[in-house]
């Protein structure tokens, strides 16, 4: 299996925070909407839980197997970023699983390098939700 490109990490205060969420609730996965208020945020679910649709990019998995998900939408703007997920103090008023925590996750980016835009030209399109097999 080819190693694609990353385009989304987590900062360790944010893989620490989803450690205790997949402890709480299993499996989790994130989804980046391109709606108003906390659809401008990453969103936590539980896997299973929020439907992708078809459109929907896989960006990748972070702190291991936890998909990224984003709208078709938001990747046209972001995909020549590079996402750190983050967390700080606040609550947002969405229903991703932090909330409770008193904390929210946050995007941080960065502008990909010419060499990751290069490396990402000769690689496939990035998997959508309708190629989802689950």
């Amino acid at each position: 299996m080819t190693v694609r490109t990353g385009r989304v990490e987590l900062t360790p205060p944010a893989e620490e925070l989803l450690r205790r969420l997949t402890g709480t609730h299993g499996p989790v996965m994130f989804h980046q909407s391109g709606g108003c208020c906390d659809g401008s945020a990453p969103m936590c679910y539980p896997r299973g839980e929020f439907r992708v649709g078809a459109s929907d990019v896989l960006l990748g998995h972070v702190a291991g197997d936890t998909p990224f998900w984003m709208s078709a939408d938001q990747f046209a703007y972001w995909s020549h970023t590079h996402l750190t997920v983050d967390v700080v103090p606040g609550r947002g008023s969405g229903f991703s699983l932090e909330a409770p925590e008193g904390v929210r996750f946050l995007l941080r980016s960065r502008l990909l390098t010419d060499e990751e835009l290069r490396r990402l030209d000769s690689e496939p399109p990035l998997p959508n939700g309708a190629d989802r097999t689950a």
